[in-house]
């Protein structure tokens, strides 16, 4: 039954992931600005645009140009970009790890802060805990991370002479700086993912701590640990997962400013680039691996629902 359920599911991802194909090829050419016309002022290309264009493919009709891209796609080939000529697939998986690592160990923080302030808070209503952590929340969701993450590298400079590392540190130069490096940033991007998830945790568990076969639970005299835990929190956590599906969309996203600020060539640079030098196919590229990623998720998400209530699968 799980099985049919997850297939469903990915037939319907399908046609989602073939729209989202033909939206990522179209919106890079709204962008303002040409690119045939910024590779001229660099004169050394064509000689005049009509030959840049034709020699870039770009003088084909766009529909015929999306069939061809979709064409490639299927075979895994990104194309490549027009600037440097290197292909982008191998440009991404240079690059797809870090924007990954980055991403991973910001949701493990949003998550390992999140659910338990978020128990704590329910369990304890009214009290002054509850009150911290909802101020707590109130205060990630406002602060915006590229703010965070400018006062970080500011402010210690100016009182104490330091500053976080800035740039990249391969694994193989030095291991114990490459996985540092990712901690202050990881913190920056979870901390207002946690603040989201915090609050649906809180509200869902108080709705479902307030139902009668939580009642009959405590008259039994179980354990608060075991009523919160495996009564309480299991059917609470439903919507929680929901919400994380979405902050790890939020957290791809949110990487381009984080990334360019703390100095590393994940994705999200990679993208911030390509948009200033209208790279279509690394911009194209870029785009249909963040889709894919987030479609994936969300299959993720559903097969989840299916395991933790049996009543969804049927």
């Amino acid at each position: 039954m799980l099985r049919r359920y997850v297939v469903k599911r990915l037939f319907v991802a399908v046609p989602s992931l073939l729209l989202a194909t033909l939206i990522v090829f179209t919106l890079p050419r709204l962008i303002p600005g040409d690119v045939v016309q910024l590779m001229l002022e660099e004169k050394a290309y064509a000689k005049d645009l009509e030959e840049l264009r034709a020699k870039l493919g770009l003088d084909r009709p766009i529909y015929l140009q999306y069939f061809e891209w979709l064409g490639r796609v299927v075979r895994a080939d990104l194309g490549e970009s027009l600037w440097t000529k290197r292909p982008v697939v191998e440009e991404l998986a240079r690059r797809l790890p870090v924007t990954l690592t980055l991403g991973v160990i910001a949701i493990v923080v949003a998550v390992l802060i999140a659910l338990p302030v978020g128990v704590i808070s329910a369990i304890r209503q009214d009290t002054l805990k509850d009150y911290a952590a909802r101020s707590a929340a109130i205060l990630g969701l406002s602060v915006p991370g590229f703010w965070l993450a400018t006062l970080v590298i500011v402010l210690p400079a100016i009182w104490w002479g330091w500053t976080p590392h800035l740039g990249f540190t391969e694994f193989s130069a030095a291991p114990g700086r490459h996985v540092l490096q990712f901690v202050l940033p990881a913190l920056i991007l979870g901390i207002a993912s946690a603040a989201g998830i915090m609050r649906l945790t809180r509200a869902m568990l108080l709705e479902v701590l307030r139902q009668d076969y939580i009642r009959t639970a405590w008259a039994k005299g179980l354990r608060e640990r075991i009523i919160v835990l495996k009564h309480g929190l299991r059917n609470s956590i439903i919507p929680v997962i929901t919400v994380l599906g979405n902050q790890i969309a939020q957290v791809i996203g949110g990487t381009i400013i984080i990334e360019y600020i703390f100095g590393f060539p994940g994705m999200g640079r990679f993208l911030f680039e390509a948009i200033l030098q209208r790279d279509y196919p690394v911009i194209q590229g870029v785009n249909l691996v963040v889709v894919s990623v987030i479609v994936l998720v969300n299959l993720t998400v559903d097969a989840f629902y299916a395991v933790l209530d049996p009543r969804i699968r049927y």
